[in-house]
């Protein structure tokens, strides 16, 4: 997998899977990144993990994925250093935990705004330059997507609706060269349940119960999702298009008794 040539855009790059995908992609070669997140200091160490790498410093943008102008800037800024849009990897999303008994409508509101309503902005905006160059999509979905689990009811509802745009835009894109498709984590190692509402205490028992809610008995590392990422943005997944990439340990082929 070769991205020398290659401008690729990538949200939520400040941590996690954003961030260790970004810094994945200069080592295979890219020397165009834009990394976008909301938190400066923390997108400043995933750029100079990237320069650490290839030398050349990404442009770094402070967004919120919620704000349209903000999401405008992103395609502005990147077409205005770099001319064009090769991969775009829609990445940035929050959870917020809660049942239809006890979720709020700002929660609601907040998750799907940035989740799916981002996504279709971000994409929906970069899609004439992507048909020039014949590129690209990857959404980061979730296995919530793929299946149903109690207590994160507004989250599970934004990566079905992720995993819906994915195919639909596909369909509508085929013919014109550019391919989507996206990967759906299990569990994984960051930040993003800590920020969701989980302290110290119940991040670690979630994490122990996830060796018996994942079929090869453990949580995932970022780069095992990164390494999709990469291999459907590139050249090698060329006949890949429309599909959800698990990458949960197995545990969408699960059905506990």
């Amino acid at each position: 997998m070769d991205f020398t040539d290659k401008v690729i855009i990538v949200t939520g790059a400040s941590s996690g899977i954003g961030a260790a995908a970004a810094v994945n992609f200069a080592e295979l070669g890219c020397v165009q990144l834009t990394i976008v997140g909301r938190n400066v200091d923390k997108l400043q160490e995933t750029a100079n993990k990237i320069l650490a790498v290839n030398g050349k410093a990404p442009l770094q943008l402070k967004a919120d994925m919620a704000n349209e102008e903000d999401v405008k800037r992103i395609v502005q800024e990147t077409l205005g250093k770099f001319g064009k849009i090769n991969v775009l990897v829609n990445n940035a999303g929050v959870l917020e935990t809660g049942t239809i008994e006890n979720t709020s409508l700002e929660q609601y509101d907040r998750v799907m705004n940035t989740n799916i309503r981002a996504v279709y902005q971000l994409t929906m905006i970069a899609v004439p330059e992507l048909i020039k160059t014949k590129g690209s999509i990857v959404n980061v979905s979730s296995v919530n997507g793929i299946r149903s689990f109690p207590g994160v009811l507004a989250y599970n509802i934004s990566k079905a609706a992720v995993d819906q745009f994915t195919r639909c835009v596909a369909l509508e894109l085929a013919l014109k060269g550019v391919r989507c498709n996206s990967v759906n984590p299990g569990v994984i190692i960051t930040e993003i349940h800590k920020r969701g509402g989980m302290d110290e205490a119940t991040y670690a028992k979630f994490l122990e119960h996830s060796r018996s809610t994942h079929a090869l008995g453990r949580p995932g590392q970022v780069e095992e999702v990164t390494a999709a990422i990469a291999f459907l943005a590139s050249e090698k997944a060329s006949f890949i298009t429309g599909a959800s990439l698990p990458v949960d340990g197995g545990r969408h082929a699960m059905c506990p008794r």
